[in-house]
């Protein structure tokens, strides 16, 4: 396994990261902490949850996979061993907290000691922002987003933001704070903020990345190289369809796409051609196309963590090993090749 410093933090983690969303919808929590001991048997010591999930989300699975996740710590005894990352939700979901959840102080503590609660632990390692109050161009909203708020009333709820992070920073809750579904003024404003006002600096930014979405480049690149705020790429895989299991309209019984009652965004023609150009790749050397995808990710500079995930021990097994997979140039120039043909696909 390869280890990184998360951000400016002295918190080393691993360059694969757990991801959890499964668990409490698609997986059991006896198949959560299977897939939980045989991470951290791999040098994966870095898992990432949310207060949100199971996904896709419903009112009856919000919170099963932090509650799977302490059940674990529970039983293992592990909790020292691994390093934790949760999120409190943005606005715009009607059960939580009775749809009022903006991201504020109320709303942190509230969350906050939710959370805590369900892990069964007394902090987190890295607390991040799930998505911006002001919304995001992720989640299939990249052909729509338009910023429309006031930016001396989000610069104000930065600061408050920032402040009550702090405090919890303070009583050993959380050790680092991060951003996740950011845009790049939001994560300059946030680095601007916390130097101004001596308040904690966002360790690590959570936003989407893979062959078949690289909004990330180029200007958040920039941002993470040169001001040490470190991608968490979420959904590698785009979501499962870099696998090809979604091909020609395919929704294996079971699979998130077959569950998920919301709009597909990355259900498009040319998602789907992409897809086809990339799986030729892998075939052309003898490759699997998700590892293939896993060490492209891997192997970016900018990228702190690859959050896989998996719904069965297959998957988890070949997600992880690609950590040892190195792509020949040929491969990276053929991937560059196609990006151009199919630069934004969702």
């Amino acid at each position: 396994m390869i280890y990184n410093k998360l951000g400016g933090t002295d918190i080393e983690v691993s360059r694969v990261c757990l991801g959890t969303m499964t668990w409490g919808r698609q997986n059991t929590e006896a198949e959560g902490h299977a897939q939980m001991d045989y991470a951290l048997s791999q040098g994966v010591h870095f898992f990432d949850t949310a207060e949100m999930y199971a996904v896709p989300p419903t009112p009856e699975t919000y919170g099963k996979t932090e509650t799977i996740i302490g059940t674990w710590f529970q039983k293992t005894g592990n909790r020292d061993k691994i390093v934790l990352a949760s999120k409190i939700v943005g606005p715009g979901i009607g059960w939580i907290r009775e749809g009022k959840s903006l991201i504020d102080r109320k709303n942190i503590a509230l969350a906050l000691e939710a959370s805590l609660k369900r892990l069964q632990t007394d902090y987190i390692d890295l607390y991040q922002l799930h998505w911006p109050n002001r919304g995001s161009y992720h989640f299939g909203q990249s052909w729509a987003y338009m910023p429309k708020f006031d930016p001396k009333a989000a610069e104000a709820n930065f600061i408050e933001v920032l402040e009550t992070l702090g405090e919890f920073v303070r009583a050993g809750k959380i050790r680092a704070v991060g951003l996740s579904n950011e845009t790049a003024w939001g994560t300059m404003k946030w680095l601007q903020l916390s130097a101004q006002h001596s308040l904690p600096r966002m360790a690590s930014i959570q936003n989407e990345y893979s062959l078949v979405c690289r909004m990330f480049e180029p200007d958040l690149q920039e941002i993470s190289l040169h001001e040490d705020i470190g991608l968490l790429a979420w959904s590698p895989l785009g979501g499962g369809m870099i696998s090809g299991k979604y091909l020609g309209g395919a929704r294996p019984a079971g699979t998130r796409w077959s569950l998920d009652e919301r709009k597909l965004f990355r259900d498009t023609p040319e998602a789907e051609e992409a897809v086809k150009a990339y799986m030729g790749i892998a075939a052309k050397y003898g490759l699997d196309v998700c590892q293939m995808a896993l060490a492209f990710v891997n192997a970016q500079p900018f990228v702190c963590a690859n959050i896989i995930g998996a719904t069965s021990m297959e998957q988890l097994k070949s997600n992880i090993a690609s950590i040892n997979l190195k792509l020949p140039a040929d491969v990276l120039a053929d991937i560059e090749a196609v990006r151009r043909r199919y630069p934004q696909v969702f």
